[in-house]
């Protein structure tokens, strides 16, 4: 709740990266990279309720989740040109550095 907590996401996938089982982890990264944090909150809440990730299962565009004031543009753009290496990156950083194993959670924190 403090204006003064920043927030990262790395991804630890614990099946093959493929851009079909990607969809939430792309939309995520997507919106870090293009949204202002106000939105991104409103959106992140959006994309982790279970009926969204059905959803996109079942071949829901990402867009449709996007919401009111969300530069649609920029995010599409990103969404469709961020490539798969960046969670391999995510993966490798997690399983290599942070001993992790695949799919494994953790929260890391960095304060004073």
């Amino acid at each position: 709740t403090s204006s003064h907590t920043r927030v990262g996401i790395l991804n630890n996938p614990s099946s093959k990266i493929k851009e079909d089982n990607t969809g939430i982890a792309r939309g995520i990264l997507a919106a870090f990279l293009t949204q202002n944090n106000s939105n991104l909150k409103i959106f992140l809440s959006k994309l982790s309720k279970e009926e969204t990730a059905k959803s996109l299962d079942d071949g829901t565009k990402i867009v449709k989740f996007l919401i009111s004031g969300m530069d649609g543009n920029t995010f599409e753009k990103k969404y469709n040109t961020l490539g798969l290496d960046l969670i391999k990156t995510h993966q490798m950083f997690c399983q290599e550095v942070l001993k992790l194993l695949p799919g494994q959670m953790a929260v890391i924190s960095n304060g004073r």
